[in-house]
């Protein structure tokens, strides 16, 4: 007669299951770091040099970075209460199926991997290509490999394609490994913003006739193309595109420390510090390059263009060091925290369950990481830099407005839930971010049909998806 069988050992099973899970192993600090490193990237380098070909008022440009500094922060307030009190991986996917149901959340999950995270990180990686061209001239959007019918394969592309490979590559080696990279390279980039303002005052050679007429309203050649509200929308969308990635944090909620006190404090503290910085460094541009002169900046590279009036040529090659760091650090960022959204959905059998796997040695979601990061090289290869703003920055701020309604829904649907923190301002603060949002929607889909028109498809296109993948969950 066979012998019985062993009863199993409950604690080496623990053991395996343990070893198997995410790490919790960021700390305030670290949240903060991965916020402001995630949104600092290469917007604010860039994006007021395409806006001025919209709006030419200096007084507006400069409003629509504060405005899109307030619009964030409210919602931040907002995501702050859902965050603490759903503190798991996934994040805003999580809160939108709470709060609705399991399609929201996955519409979200599919969109943000098709068009808004893996967007985000192809216009940043594209954007340290464009200006280590500063350095290595034959790196540009405009200088072409090859072509494939009206595809063009560029140098810039080619860059962009290896940053993604070689970042993605290292946050599955380990989450520290992905936070310490993170904090060096955010404080690198905070650290150059204020040179950059230290110098412009120092050097003496820009004009505060430049910002003159403070208020009005005159469109640059591209906003008299489409109209005031359309050119409103659109400049909007990349000073959006510049703020976005703010929510970020949410997605690692599983891996941080005491997430309940420090995920609200961590978004407050990071989007009132990066509404700073910007602020600071487009008042900076206009300060020393007219506004009708911003638009017409080869390749948008304003902050370089910026430096080199103030120190010459020095001054450019620095900022164009600054800003690959700044470049490198945010696609690291959005990197390390995008992937835990479809670990999340595969968790949840919503997507392939193998990607809710975590590789046995770094503890990572390592297929998740490798699949994002295949998406956006794919995005890499398809568009422009600006062309990739406007898409990601209409699909995010489609969601997070989406997002924002969800708090009034639990608040409603959950009273009971456990909120260790509130959003402040409820209910008015929360309003004013849907009302603004829904504003700026209306007007950027005018503006720029083609790209936030593609947004609506790439999440029309998940309806059929989410069908399979319900079906396989039942």
């Amino acid at each position: 007669m066979a012998p019985p069988a062993a009863a199993p050992d409950p604690t080496r099973s623990a053991t395996v299951v343990e070893d198997r899970s995410l790490v919790r192993g960021l700390g305030l600090l670290d949240s903060t770091t991965l916020i402001v490193g995630s949104v600092i990237g290469s917007g604010i380098f860039v994006a007021p040099s395409i806006m001025a070909g919209y709006v030419q008022t200096p007084g507006l440009l400069l409003g629509l970075w504060v405005l899109g500094g307030l619009l964030t922060l409210f919602g931040a307030l907002a995501y702050g209460e859902m965050a603490a009190a759903l503190p798991r991986a996934g994040g805003q996917y999580v809160f939108l199926k709470e709060a609705f149901s399991p399609l929201w959340g996955f519409l979200y999950g599919w969109t943000f991997l098709l068009a808004i995270n893996t967007g985000f990180i192809a216009a940043v990686a594209v954007a340290f290509a464009k200006y280590l061209g500063v350095f290595v001239p034959a790196v540009g959007e405009g200088n072409v490999i090859f072509s494939v019918g009206r595809f063009p394969f560029t140098t810039a592309q080619a860059v962009g394609l290896v940053v993604i490979a070689a970042l993605t590559w290292l946050n599955i080696t380990g989450l520290r490994t992905g936070a310490i990279v993170q904090n060096v390279f955010t404080i690198a980039k905070v650290a150059a913003v204020a040179a950059l303002v230290i110098l412009a005052i120092v050097s003496g050679k820009g004009s505060v006739s430049h910002f003159r007429p403070l208020v009005g309203v005159a469109l640059g050649p591209e906003g008299l193309k489409v109209g005031l509200f359309a050119a409103l929308g659109v400049a909007m969308s990349k000073a959006l595109f510049a703020y976005d990635a703010w929510n970020s944090v949410t997605f690692a909620a599983e891996e941080m420390k005491d997430p309940e006190r420090n995920l609200p404090r961590a978004l407050v503290m990071g989007t009132l510090g990066i509404m700073a910085v910007y602020c600071s460094a487009v008042a900076v541009y206009m300060y020393m390059v007219p506004i009708q002169e911003m638009f017409a900046v080869k390749d948008g590279r304003i902050a370089a263009e910026a430096a080199q009036r103030m120190i010459g040529p020095a001054g450019a090659a620095f900022i164009a060091i600054a800003i690959m760091i700044s470049t490198f650090g945010c696609v690291n960022g959005l990197i390390l925290a995008g992937a835990r959204v479809l670990y999340a959905m595969g968790r949840d059998r919503l997507f392939f369950r193998s990607v809710a796997e975590v590789h046995a040695t770094y503890r990572t979601p390592s297929l998740a990481l490798l699949i994002q990061g295949g998406v956006a090289a794919v995005l890499t290869l398809t568009g422009t830099y600006s062309d990739l703003l406007t898409l990601s920055a209409f699909s995010s701020l489609l969601f997070n407005t989406l997002t924002v309604v969800g708090l009034f829904v639990l608040r409603k649907r959950r009273p009971d839930l456990h909120r260790p923190y509130r959003a402040w301002g409820y209910p008015v603060l929360p309003i004013l971010y849907i009302l603004v949002s829904v504003f700026f929607l209306y007007n950027i889909l005018m503006g720029d049909p083609r790209n936030s028109g593609m947004g609506l498809v790439l999440t029309a296109v998940g309806l059929p998806a989410y069908a399979y993948w319900s079906r396989q969950r039942t």
